[in-house]
């Protein structure tokens, strides 16, 4: 079940991106054929690492509406929140607990909770969760607060592209959810026709805050390694709007909101045949 030995970064790079959010710095992305995944380098140090997400604009930490991207962000988000339940539930029939490691600000969980699920969660980021504690949710530092196959579910809302090991957090996950338990992983598709468009500026590589990059086959060899089997996948069709209007003010300096959305809309268009959405949701069996 180690994955370690296997993965084998190629001598020369992928990609060479800029880091838009915070630093400006270049970072290279490196592929392993493989398991067709790209790996970020250089690393920050781990103990530097948390200073790449000190920006007002990394959305996900905050419930901020102050700006119109900001306010059609949040509507997008409150609708996705029952179709992500729709979709687990779709596989679980009746509600048990649930884990959800990254959980930002809690708004999955409170959503989960109104589904009547036992909720728990997990946010390293201190402002997230003390905003999650204003409306009633005690989310945890570090899962290894939780005893052994506690969860019948366990979530990672775009999270697994910032974790520093990925052996490390898959054996976690298997020592947290119960046999037979679910899980559920939202990573961007850096084979999506956007991410093909936009390149070095497709703004879901994201560097250095997302230090793996996956395509389809990336999970099912990665997770099959250490015995999930998938069972269905679904397309976040909003990602790709959201990913092009960024990746076109990174491309240009400037927005182009009526580009954005079109490289959006074309993305979908060609993901209803491909599969290749901007960003995919894998539900994973443990076994």
């Amino acid at each position: 079940m180690d994955i370690k030995p296997a993965l084998e970064f190629s001598d020369r790079p992928f990609l060479v991106c800029k880091d838009h959010t915070v630093s400006g710095r270049f970072f290279e992305l490196y592929k392993d054929e493989e398991y067709d995944l790209l790996g970020t380098f250089p690393r920050p140090e781990k103990d530097k690492l948390s200073e790449y997400y000190k920006s007002e604009n990394y959305i996900s930490h905050t419930d901020s509406k102050e700006s119109l991207f900001d306010k059609i962000y949040q509507l997008v988000k409150s609708y996705m929140l029952q179709k992500k339940m729709n979709w687990i539930q779709q596989e679980k029939k009746s509600s048990g607990s649930i884990l959800d490691i990254g959980a930002g600000t809690g708004d999955f969980l409170l959503k989960a909770k109104e589904n009547n699920w036992e909720v728990f969660g997990v946010e390293p980021n201190s402002n997230a969760r003390n905003l999650a504690s204003k409306k009633g949710l005690e989310l945890r530092e570090d899962s290894s607060e939780f005893e052994n196959g506690k969860f019948d579910v366990i979530t990672m809302w775009h999270v697994l592209e910032h974790v520093p090991d990925l052996e490390v957090q898959i054996k976690e996950l298997k020592r947290l959810l119960k046999p037979d338990g679910l899980l559920v992983i939202a990573v961007p598709n850096f084979k999506s026709y956007d991410a093909k468009v936009y390149k070095e500026n497709w703004a879901a590589y994201d560097v250095p805050r997302h230090l793996y990059h996956f395509s389809q086959s990336s999970i099912s060899k990665i997770f099959g390694k250490f015995g999930f089997t998938l069972k269905f996948r679904k397309g976040l069709m909003f990602d790709s709007f959201y990913v092009s209007l960024l990746s076109e003010k990174y491309k240009s300096g400037k927005p182009n909101p009526v580009k954005g959305v079109f490289t959006g809309l074309i993305s979908n268009l060609k993901a209803f045949s491909t599969g290749e959405y901007s960003s995919l949701v894998y539900f994973l069996k443990n076994s």
